[in-house]
């Protein structure tokens, strides 16, 4: 026993190896955390993968994922655009609790806390290729939100003029290349496939079968559409084969048991009523889940509910970091970790969807907003403007498309008047009858106790997330700017600057609800100094 007074000698070698110990802990931590990879295709319906069905699309590497992990056959997205459904999956919350983020090509609020950040902080080494949030711009903040860019590296060739060169593959491997010893990484693969444009005909080129192709009911069956569809399918499978390439270099790297896998895609097929559009082929995502380390039970089809804006929670909790009490979404873990199929969790029954802005395609550069619920049985689409067009001005808040075209040279036809007609303010769909959402039902009394319960389910979620459409302050989403073209349209149309219009309107509604919000006032007040007074109307 040491004497009172003296000095331990031993007390400094002990207090290193205490050192030493928790630092072999945490390096052990590192090492035992999982990597992320998220694979994420722009404009991608849910039903055109091999796994969920479809006989025409040839996908063997999302197919031996889902087999060998968990498929989800009812995942939704925030948004049926690219950007805010991006920044909705980033953030782990929804798109009316994402301020601008929420709508497209806009600012993305530095305090919008990204999953990829919090595990970059946390010792995880990030980056990402292809496309990552966007399109906007970041005026807040030093880096894409998905992380540092990996895009330095292009292919030579492509099987077709609307497909990406750049080389994902080698752009994944420098970025591995670059990982600390020891460091787990988050990786985010932003295929542009299947986005706009397609090279026509490519997909026959390419050896497609028009007779296999099978045209989504809310399209005109035509050579010309099975010929549209298979250029898609073609884009597709470019996705699938260089997510395989990837694969396959964590496989030789000795990583790929330990990297939890996720594909799925931002929003829906870029035609006319999917994309930009919140019914099943514009916000039904496919998503499937692979980690071999972490899935015991695997080659599982789960019917849960899921969003995702619940792939943020997942990837912090499986990293074993604590989940922001903002989140929205909810961890998968618990599904990932079950054994079962089907309706794992019973409380998954419902997924909610939204919309702001799509594109330039109104006067003052306004969007069509959109709330929508989705369940097993049903979809309720609440459009929140219906006097506004859906489609917009000259129609284009619809991508180009053959299809498109077809469809404006038949514009009485039935199908072209679903897809770019005036609609009511409620819509209700019955998915088990009519899976490609063609039969309004919101006028038809039998279902009327159906709507009434679907609108106020959705009205409740939406109090609960603070949505300034229903809290009474909606005009902001509207005042918002927008960073990217804008079109001669009738009013307030500049790039980049708030409508001092909106911007009104929403301080008034804020003001009379004492809703207050110092960082929007303060961008307001950054924007108008450093872009001067804006336009007068034409």
């Amino acid at each position: 026993m040491k004497e009172k007074g003296l000095i331990d000698s031993t007390a400094p070698r002990r207090f290193f190896a205490l050192l030493i110990f928790l630092a072999i802990g945490m390096v052990a931590r590192a090492d035992d955390r999982p990597n992320i990879l998220l694979a994420i295709g722009d404009d991608i319906s849910w039903q055109h993968l091999g796994c969920y069905g479809s006989e025409f699309v040839d996908t063997p590497t999302f197919d031996t994922l889902a087999g060998k992990g968990v498929l989800f056959k009812n995942a939704y997205c925030s948004a049926p655009g690219c950007s805010p459904s991006r920044a909705a999956l980033l953030t782990g919350k929804y798109i009316w609790e994402i301020e601008e983020a929420g709508t497209h090509a806009a600012n993305f609020p530095k305090h919008l806390k990204v999953y990829p950040e919090l595990l970059e902080a946390e010792g995880y080494f990030s980056g990402f290729t292809g496309k990552p949030w966007g399109p906007g711009k970041l005026t807040e903040r030093a880096q894409n939100p998905a992380g540092k860019e990996y895009n330095d590296f292009q292919l030579k060739e492509v099987p077709a003029k609307g497909i990406s060169n750049k080389n994902y593959a080698a752009n994944f491997e420098e970025f591995l290349s670059k990982r600390p010893d020891g460091a787990p990484f988050v990786f985010w693969f932003g295929a542009h496939e299947a986005h706009r444009s397609f090279e026509q005909d490519s997909g026959v080129r390419n050896g497609a079968d028009l007779n296999a192709v099978r045209v989504p009911g809310f399209l005109p069956n035509t050579k010309l559409t099975r010929g549209d569809v298979a250029d898609y399918a073609l884009e597709i499978e470019w996705f699938d084969t260089q997510l395989g390439l990837m694969i396959e270099q964590l496989r030789k790297a000795g990583e790929l048991e330990k990297t939890i896998v996720v594909v799925t895609a931002d929003n829906g097929m870029a035609f006319p009523r999917a994309k930009a559009n919140n019914y099943e082929y514009g916000v039904h995502m496919p998503l499937i889940i692979s980690w071999p380390e972490g899935i015991a039970t695997v080659n599982r089809q789960v019917d849960d509910f899921v969003s995702l804006i619940d792939l943020a929670p997942t990837f912090l909790e499986a990293a074993g970091s604590t989940v922001p009490r903002e989140m929205s979404g909810e961890s998968l873990l618990p599904i990932l970790k079950s054994s079962k199929s089907g309706q794992v969790d019973a409380s998954r029954s419902f997924a909610l969807s939204g919309r702001e802005r799509h594109t330039h395609a109104r006067e003052d550069n306004l969007g069509y907003p959109i709330r929508a619920i989705h369940t097993a049985d049903f979809n309720y689409i609440r459009n929140l403007h219906p006097e506004r067009s859906p489609t917009g001005i000259e129609f284009k808040d619809v991508d180009g498309s053959p299809s498109h075209s077809l469809m404006l040279g038949e514009i009485n036809s039935e199908l072209s008047q679903l897809a770019y007609g005036a609609r009511p303010i409620e819509q209700l769909y019955d998915k088990q009858t009519d899976p490609y959402c063609l039969n309004d039902l919101s006028g038809n009394p039998e279902y009327k106790p159906v709507l009434e319960r679907l609108k106020a389910q959705l009205e409740d979620e939406l109090r609960k997330g603070g949505d300034p459409r229903i809290l009474g302050y909606g005009d902001i989403f509207d005042s918002y700017p927008r960073y990217s073209g804008t079109r001669a349209y009738p009013g307030f149309n500049t790039s980049s600057k708030y409508n001092p219009e909106y911007v009104k309107r929403a301080r008034v509604q804020m003001k009379a609800l004492g809703v207050e919000n110092p960082a929007y006032e303060d961008r307001v007040r950054q924007n108008a100094a450093e872009k001067g007074s804006a336009p007068s109307k034409k």
